[in-house]
């Protein structure tokens, strides 16, 4: 990343910024904006927030509309992206231009790849299914175009089988071609689900392994709602029709879906025992920080360079063992964002360190 602009954007009024390659560090007390610029980061990566599902709260107070805009160096060349949030009357649109040219999301999204970690990511341990799903949704569709296109088409379908299914009387043709347009679009989800969680699993057995010294074994697998046994096009899909089948009477009588991919899971063990019910808080965090090294890794080695690493006041949660290994396990990042309210003890003595107070990058750096 080369530059930020922000414009509105929560509470910056105005702000441009030239991060420094390497490892660059916020520091600074709570609600002055550390956690702010992480997210309009990631949202040139992601073109979506890590902290809300509402365009609107990232809107300045007082102002009618917010620009992130940025530019970075890609493999492919210099890219420069544009996300705008305009508040309306009746509703908040969002906009995105690459290179200058307003386009798609599915054309903005992942061109700029971002692996973040945020507090909220240490619930991937212990948190309901949906985080987890939405972790492997996150990473996935950054790294394949086609994932987030047929995971939107899969939503599309599942939200008008669940409206057909609440109907007094269900249309059973109409409901067939629900069927086949989730087959379809499940198909090709669970497949890349399935190669992402093998590279996953065995990468972060490795990371953990390390952070562990080899005391424990870190487990992640595939927990799919559709079993298929061998992971092949042909065997998903012949497996999820068989499953729909299978269960058809059971989803009108309950007016939902009640198989697919939308009820997916990533299994995490230790020692083969559940990490949630058994795990100790720190070999919970343990776990969490070896699933992100592994994502990084992957995201990585698949498309043959670095991604931004965003690290939004995690490493205060962590003991500085902990801290350290970390950002060992991350040690080929070509950039990395770091917030923290004070100067972590496991930082290198190349990192970037800067202040902010109130929605302002002071230029003074800070010594590690």
């Amino acid at each position: 990343m080369t530059q930020v602009r922000l414009a509105d954007f929560r509470n910056y009024r105005e702000l441009e910024l030239e991060p420094a390659p390497g490892l660059n560090v916020f520091v600074g007390a709570n609600a002055q904006g550390k956690s702010n610029l992480l997210e309009a980061i990631a949202m040139l990566g992601t073109g979506k927030s890590f902290r809300t599902v509402r365009d609107a709260d990232a809107v300045r107070y007082g102002a009618e509309s917010t620009t992130i805009s940025g530019a970075g160096h890609i493999r492919a060349g210099t890219v420069h992206l544009a996300c705008t949030i305009a508040k309306g009357h009746r509703a908040t649109r969002k906009t995105f231009t690459l290179n200058g040219r307003p386009v798609r999301y599915s054309n903005f999204l992942g061109k700029l790849r971002v692996v973040t970690f945020v507090p909220a990511d240490l619930q991937l341990a212990t948190g309901a299914p949906s985080q987890r799903r939405a972790f492997l949704n996150v990473a996935l569709s950054q790294e394949e175009p086609r994932y987030y296109r047929e995971l939107a088409r899969y939503r599309k379908a599942l939200q008008q089988k669940n409206a057909l299914l609440r109907e007094d009387e269900c249309d059973a043709e109409l409901l067939d071609v629900y069927d086949r347009e989730l087959i379809a679009a499940g198909t090709h989800i669970m497949l890349a689900r399935h190669r992402f969680i093998t590279a996953l699993a065995q990468a972060a057995r490795a990371a953990h392994a390390r952070f562990s010294n080899g005391s424990e074994s870190l487990g992640v697998e595939y927990v799919a709602n559709v079993a298929s046994g061998e992971p092949s096009p042909e065997g998903i899909e012949a497996a999820f029709e068989a499953r729909l089948h299978h269960v058809a009477a059971s989803e009108r009588a309950r007016g939902a879906a009640v198989a697919g991919p939308h009820r997916d899971d990533l299994g995490l063990t230790l020692d083969g025992r559940s990490l949630a019910v058994f795990g100790s808080q720190g070999q919970q965090r343990t776990a969490v920080l070896a699933l992100k090294v592994a994502e990084y890794a992957i995201s990585r080695d698949r498309a043959e360079e670095a991604p931004l690493l965003l690290l939004d006041d995690v490493l205060s949660e962590l003991d500085d063992e902990r801290a350290g290994a970390f950002l060992a396990g991350v040690g080929g990042y070509e950039q990395a964002f770091v917030t923290a309210t004070h100067v972590p003890d496991a930082l290198p003595p190349s990192a970037n360190v800067r202040r902010v107070r109130d929605a302002q990058i002071l230029g003074d750096a800070i010594a590690c």
